[in-house]
């Protein structure tokens, strides 16, 4: 499961980690692995779960 970069950002900047939110924002993909980033992750004290539960759930698509 990836995590989108946006949750990521959002929780740095809560953090006033506004220079290290920069970063992802420039450095990062849209969608960010947890398993290829988790160095970085943990580097920013971030867990998969805190960025699970800050991401709003996705409404269902009801297209079909």
């Amino acid at each position: 499961m990836n995590i989108p970069k946006r949750a990521i950002v959002a929780i740095l900047r809560e953090r006033n980690l506004n220079a290290r939110a920069d970063f992802v924002e420039r450095e990062l993909p849209d969608d960010i692995d947890p398993i290829k980033h988790g160095g970085l992750l943990a580097t920013l004290n971030l867990r998969v779960e805190d960025l699970v539960e800050h991401e709003p759930a996705q409404p269902p698509d009801r297209t079909a």
